[in-house]
Formats: C-alpha cells, structure tokens, sequence
C-alpha cells in the first residue's frame, strides 16, 4: 500500500511539473515597428563580371515574366504555382550558390532539402542558364568570404546590399525587398524601436551574426552609447529567438519573414 501511494504521489507530483512547464511557456510577438527596409540581391566576386550579366539578365526576364513573383508569393502568401525547376541537369555545368538554411521562408530545410524563394530563384536562375543548380549550406558571416575566393559563384540568402558589402561583392538586380522588425515576449516593456536604446534599461538583443540586423543594431547602439556589448550575436536566427524564450536576451531584430515563421511556429 505504502509503495502504491508513494508511486501515486510521483505521478502526481510529475504532472505537476509537467504543468507547470506548460503554463510558463513563452508568447512572442512581433512589435509594429519596422527597424529598417532594403533590398534583397544576389552576390558576386568583383571579378566575375560575366556572371554577375547572366545572372541579372535572368533575373530581369524572371522579374518581366511574373515568374519571381510567383515564387514569392508560393512561400509568403501560400498562393500555389506550377512553375517547375531544374529538370534534365545532368551533365551541366555547376552554378554553386551558398546559403545559410536557417532563414525560412527564405531558405530552410524542408525533409532534408533545402527550400524556400532564394532556392527556387536560384534555381529558376540556373534554368535561363542552362546551369545545374548546387547550394551549400553555410554560416551567413563566411557567404562573402567564400564568394570571393571562387569557393561558391554566388552568395543568396536574404542578403541586403550595403556600402560595406559593396567593397568587397557586386551585387545583382534586386529580388525582394526586406524588413527589420522586432520579437518580444508578450508582456514586454518594449513597445518601439527606441526603446531598445534605453540606456536606463540595459537591453540586450539578440540577433543572428552579420546580418542587416546586426549592422543596423550595431550601429544604432553605438551612436546611442548604450554599448554593443548589448548586441549578442548567434550563427542562426533560431538561436537567437530561441534565447529570448530563455531569457537570455530581451528582444530580436531579425527580418519580418523570417520573424513571423518563428513567432508563429512558437505560438501554434
């Protein structure tokens, strides 16, 4: 009788916990703010000048036909096409483009693949080339390093064009045009953009390393004279978010796309 009653009470004291885990569990929102909007290009080295003509005159003919339009709408409205990519390549020659698959509906892994609308313009890019499309998956902060050295042809993954960026990669036409926002928990002090330069408060935001995010948030804490050492980096954007549901950080700048897959994924 004593062990039954003993195991009686663990049961119930681990539902408990199990409750109790639940009922703690994190809303996120996104703050109707937007923290910056740029443009969305491809990369390139500065020397390969020929690609970088391929490239944007297939991306103008994708862009003309209503084909680029479709593939965005495909991963941010959920409006279905029956556009098909990169049939019969065997045999061609390799167009490599490396992204980091941690930034849906942009680029993520969907049963091992990876997908979203820089994988399928990158692919209908590689089409009007008479290219096989190949993508490598890699940390955001090293695509331009790689791009530079001949290690990929191009860099695509929800990259904004900046004159820092601009030193070093050429870009191509415009795609998409991106948007900063801000993630909080529900609850949050934090209600606009500026209050992340509270130097009263201290914040620290997360955001994922070497992106828009970043530069923006960066600079904006440096001129605020909050300090930088706010500004705590990740490789993925999912790190990110997944530190403020941890309490490590108190918001994340990250893109609106990206942001509303996350906050969704955590409040279904």
């Amino acid at each position: 009788m004593k062990k039954f009653l003993a195991l009686l009470l663990a049961v119930v004291m681990l539902v408990s916990v199990l409750a109790g885990c639940g009922s703690s569990k994190k809303t996120l929102k996104i703050l109707d703010t937007e923290y910056a909007l740029e443009d969305y290009a491809i990369c390139v080295a500065k020397e390969n000048e020929d690609l970088l003509a391929d490239i944007n005159s297939a991306l103008d003919a994708l862009i003309k036909d209503g084909t680029a339009q479709k593939i965005i709408d495909k991963y941010i409205s959920g409006t279905a096409h029956d556009l098909t990519f990169q049939q019969d390549v065997e045999g061609k020659e390799e167009l490599v483009m490396a992204t980091n698959a941690y930034f849906p509906p942009y680029e993520y892994y969907d049963n091992n693949k990876i997908v979203g609308i820089d994988a399928e313009m990158a692919a209908a890019i590689a089409d009007k080339l008479n290219m096989k499309l190949v993508i490598q998956d890699t940390e955001f902060g090293s695509i331009i390093a790689g791009v530079q050295t001949g290690k990929y042809d191009m860099g695509m993954a929800g990259m904004t064009v900046t004159e820092d960026r601009l030193e070093e990669v050429n870009f191509s036409t415009s795609y998409a045009t991106g948007v900063q926002v801000i993630i909080v928990a529900e609850g949050s002090e934090i209600a606009t953009d500026a209050d992340l330069l509270n130097p009263e408060k201290n914040y620290k935001v997360g955001v994922q390393q070497d992106t828009t995010g970043d530069i923006y948030l960066s600079s904006s804490y440096e001129e605020g004279g909050v300090g930088e050492d706010n500004v705590i980096r990740y490789k993925t954007g999912n790190e990110a978010v997944q530190a403020l549901l941890a309490g490590k950080v108190d918001a994340v700048v990250i893109d609106e796309e990206p942001a509303k897959a996350y906050v969704a994924n955590n409040n279904e």
